[in-house]
């Protein structure tokens, strides 16, 4: 198909292109592209905005409208470093990311008993698995959306692989019991799990709606005994990203299981919020999330 060889083809345009530039080159352009787009006031600018305004509720147009601005500002500044990542020294990642409250991360896998970090699409994740990998020298499992084309699956497969990643796909099933056995083993599970890709997710409250989330994470977790933490990053100044590992969320103590995973994906969507209210122009959530919209769609 002529439309997704051309998709495929930008992506392999950027891998090769941007790396090459100067990096405040790279930045201009970014930014030259997000304004582009959000003037263009197209399908993902205004579903950001309406996002937005969930998270924002008592913002004026005029603020959403710079929110949205900067949410896509965020957005491409976001794309422009992961073109660029594989070039950035062990050095550099850890001068330009700090973490805060680590020894929720470290505590645990020292422990042996496996930890899940749970995060939503906030900043840049792929940053945040860099920053594991390289400065705290530890591998981790992902799962990763089937896209189309194939090709351009593929070329994200091998640029997060080349990151120190191990990456699964998320359709066919085999991944859940792949990501139990790392665990098991004392492993770490990175999962980006703000977005139910299944139709079949937990409902949350969520800004004060109900939307819905994946249950991996809490499954996971009940399932093999590891920690389960949620992260939440926003981009900075100096340094440039930071992120927040909090506290634990624990399996409860009675329920059924169907019980146990609302609650703990429940807990996830906290976290979550907490961190997306304080920094809503860092989470590129271009996409339908609540219930209400994607109940309009299939009406």
């Amino acid at each position: 198909m002529m439309r997704d060889r051309l998709t495929d083809a930008l992506y392999g345009l950027g891998w090769s292109a941007v790396k090459k530039m100067p990096e405040p080159m790279a930045a201009r352009l970014g930014r030259t592209i997000a304004d582009t787009a959000w003037k263009r006031r197209g399908k993902g600018v205004l579903r950001l905005e309406a996002n937005l305004a969930r998270v924002v509720p008592d913002a004026t147009p005029e603020r959403l409208t710079e929110l949205s601005k900067a949410g896509m500002r965020s957005y491409m500044r976001y794309w422009m470093e992961s073109f660029r990542l594989p070039t950035w020294s062990r050095e550099r990642v850890a001068r330009n990311v700090s973490i805060h409250d680590v020894h929720h991360l470290t505590d645990g896998l020292a422990s042996g008993r496996g930890v899940i970090l749970a995060l939503p699409h906030l900043a840049n994740w792929d940053l945040a698995g860099v920053w594991v990998t390289r400065t705290l020298g530890v591998p981790f499992t992902t799962v990763a959306e089937r896209l189309r084309p194939e090709s351009l699956y593929d070329r994200f497969v091998a640029y997060r692989e080349s990151l120190g990643m191990e990456v699964l796909p998320h359709s066919g099933g085999a991944a859940f019991g792949i990501l139990a056995r790392r665990l098991r083993a004392g492993g770490l599970v990175c999962l980006v799990a703000d977005r139910d890709l299944s139709a079949s997710g937990v409902e949350v409250k969520y800004f004060g709606e109900t939307a819905r989330m994946p249950a991996g994470p809490a499954l996971l977790a009940q399932q093999t005994g590891a920690l389960l933490l949620p992260v939440t990053l926003w981009y900075g100044e100096e340094p440039e990203m930071h992120g927040r590992v909090h506290a634990p969320v624990e399996v409860p103590e009675t329920g059924t299981r169907a019980e146990k995973t609302s609650s703990m994906t429940q807990a996830l969507a906290d976290a979550y919020a907490t961190g997306i209210a304080e920094h809503p122009e860092d989470w590129h959530m271009l996409q339908k999330l609540w219930l209400a919209d994607l109940e309009e769609r299939r009406a």
